[in-house]
């Protein structure tokens, strides 16, 4: 079983409502993957990256556990986002919605057993198609802000999420609202 930290973006309504209904359908279809309840951060607006000629964004970071693989994971997610109109037009342009897998951790549920390091290994991969954890991560505080209220400790090839820069940026970001997901 492996927990895993799944990252939300949208910044474009489709037909099912505006980027908050969109991102609330993906918290739902991300529970249909998990074993457990699916956990969700509040609901951040950032401003967007790359182009600037786009709408803010909303984001959020939901953790599931399951017992996926990591291109499995991917397939399905990238079949949440076509579900939800996603098309590809140019790099970090504006999107229905975004789904990335930022950081996957193997091993089984938090224990008693084992409380201190319930998960002890990190997956790290990169190919063609995913890189685990997701690049980038540690300078994006649209990611790092929402990761932390889920779990405080987490760290990234020895670096600490406190310590690094985009945990404590307050420009181009807020929250926007602690959302009652199961709505």
């Amino acid at each position: 079983m492996a927990r895993v930290f799944i990252g939300l973006g949208s910044n474009l309504a489709n037909e099912s409502g505006d980027s908050r209904q969109i991102l609330r359908d993906a918290v739902h279809a991300l529970q249909a993957l998990s074993t457990s309840k699916t956990q969700v951060s509040s609901l951040y607006a950032s401003s967007p990256m790359g182009p600037q000629d786009q709408p803010d964004y909303l984001n959020a970071v939901a953790l599931i556990h399951t017992t996926l693989p990591p291109h499995d994971l991917l397939d399905a997610l990238q079949k949440i986002e076509q579900r939800a109109g996603r098309v590809r037009v140019r790099r970090w342009g504006e999107r229905t919605l975004d789904l990335d897998i930022l950081i996957m951790d193997e091993g089984d549920l938090p224990s008693s057993d084992n409380a201190e390091n319930p998960f002890p290994k990190q997956i790290i991969m990169h190919d063609e198609r995913l890189s685990i954890p997701h690049i980038g991560i540690l300078e994006r505080s649209f990611v790092v802000q929402p990761l932390l209220e889920l779990d405080a400790s987490l760290s990234i090839g020895g670096i600490i999420l406190t310590k690094c820069s985009a945990a404590t940026a307050q420009t181009g970001i807020r929250i926007v609202e602690n959302v009652d997901w199961a709505d």
